[in-house]
């Protein structure tokens, strides 16, 4: 089966000068393992993440990581290295559907049916070719698409994390935000574990200094108690099955997590394109099987409870940085999130995060995700001066940061992300239909001439 058979690049020590560790090459086993092992490391801070913050069971995350990445390798024979784990893109989702009375059940069945939509939008990508991203999806859409779900989530760390802790949630963003700065290589792409380690410590220090804190709780009632308690842990069995549940659908719910869609498909073209263009191989006809790879992926993972997934800049970075590309790493990462997942424990110690904790790191984490739309645009050179591009962008953008709803029915209406979406995917098509030659002249980057993301391996590490 294509994507077995490694060849052992060079000694197996390390890349030769120059060169890079192909996807069909690999070093040592035991060096392979430890590469894996690292690729965990650095998807693991958004993998539990994630579903912490959707309500999702992080243990079944980190499980189903492993296996949509197996998936994913299999489906694209080899050829994309990628770890796929937790998308962070449907967060203000959960939040929304929360909102509107849904649980668990009607967030990952949402979620399911994206799965299920990108399935067809990379089958049509296959069939029609790369380029068909660009024309239904130019950066001045996709840029705004991630900017407002990324900054629709701002009421939910002001809302709902913050309050647990102000001070707690001040000193873990300040760390997070020095860790990402000061940090260099490997640590600074896992800034936000060690944000949650470092909130842990803290937590645990005010427990002991000043007692219990008296304020809200994750339930939203204010009460007194311990910041950090670890009792769940001590009762937690070492091996087990996580938590599973079937997903439910909700029209409503739906709506709410379409618009992802465009993020997703963003991402995935340029972390495909990022990758072909560090290995030296050109991937643009395995575009469409990734996509409808991550697609799947989504479906089985939600089919059973878990969240969606997408590919792992995180990951794609440790590659730069080791210019080590081999499938054969990432393999063995898989199998480590599987066993991860198969432990209880673990996933007790997750549900023991302290909501002040996730105050300090989803301020710093939400504020990246809207930013990554703003990059998309300078990385693009979209020019926001052409009333083609603003007026559309502005539109939604400030939809979807403000929530606005527009109600059709007493049962039926559209809000925040699925609204602002909208308005910038149609709106921008059809005042082009209408815009005169000058606008259109106007012209932009192709979003896959670079992706979403830049990675230069030959760039010294920050």
């Amino acid at each position: 089966m294509a994507g077995f058979g490694w060849k052992l690049h060079g000694d197996g020590r390390s890349p030769a000068p120059g060169a890079v560790v192909k996807p069909d090459e690999r070093l040592s086993w035991g060096r392979t393992v430890g590469l894996g092992a690292q690729h965990v490391v650095a998807m693991f801070g958004a993998t539990f993440v994630a579903p912490v913050l959707m309500g999702l069971d992080p243990n079944l995350a980190v499980m189903v990581s492993g296996v949509a990445t197996i998936f994913f390798l299999l489906v694209t024979g080899g050829r994309i290295p990628s770890y796929l784990g937790s998308s962070l893109s449907f967060v203000g989702v959960a939040a929304v559907i929360k909102t509107q009375g849904g649980d668990a059940a009607t967030l990952t069945g949402a979620m399911l049916v994206v799965g299920a939509v990108l399935v067809a939008c990379g089958a049509a990508v296959r069939a029609a070719g790369a380029r068909v991203i660009h024309a239904v999806l130019p950066p001045v859409v996709t840029g705004a698409v991630v900017m407002l779900i990324g900054f629709n989530l701002a009421p939910v760390t002001a809302g709902t994390y913050w309050p647990q802790d102000q001070w707690t949630a001040l000193l873990t963003m300040v760390f997070t935000g020095l860790a990402l700065v000061v940090l260099r290589g490997f640590w600074s792409r896992i800034a936000i574990f060690l944000g949650l380690v470092f909130g842990y410590a803290i937590s645990w220090v005010l427990d002991r200094v000043f007692g219990q804190i008296h304020a809200a709780n994750g339930a939203g009632v204010v009460t007194d108690h311990w910041r950090l308690d670890l009792s769940g842990v001590g009762k937690a069995e070492w091996l087990g099955l996580p938590s599973l549940h079937a997903p439910s659908f909700s029209a409503s719910a739906v709506l709410v997590a379409l618009p992802v869609v465009v993020a997703l498909i963003a991402e995935n073209a340029g972390h495909v394109k990022a990758v072909g263009e560090m290995t030296g191989d050109p991937l643009d006809d395995r575009m469409g099987a990734a996509i409808m790879a991550d697609g799947a992926a989504t479906m089985i993972s939600t089919s059973v409870g878990g969240p969606a997934t997408t590919t792992y800049a995180e990951n794609i970075g440790v590659m730069a940085a080791t210019r080590v590309y081999s499938t054969a790493a990432y393999w063995c990462a898989a199998g480590f999130a599987i066993l991860f997942g198969l432990c209880p424990k673990f996933g007790a110690v997750i549900a023991a995060i302290p909501g002040g904790v996730l105050g300090g790191i989803t301020v710093v984490l939400y504020g990246m995700i809207g930013l990554l739309g703003a990059q998309i645009w300078v990385h693009n050179r979209v020019d926001l001066t052409n009333p083609l591009h603003l007026v559309p962008v502005a539109a939604g953008v400030i939809i979807g940061i403000g929530n606005v709803s527009l109600k059709f029915t007493d049962n039926f209406s559209l809000s925040g992300i699925a609204l602002g979406t909208l308005v910038v995917l149609i709106g921008y098509h059809l005042l082009r239909l209408m815009a005169p030659a000058h606008m259109k002249q106007q012209q932009q980057s192709p979003l896959l001439d670079a992706g979403t993301s830049e990675y230069d391996s030959g760039a010294p590490e920050r």
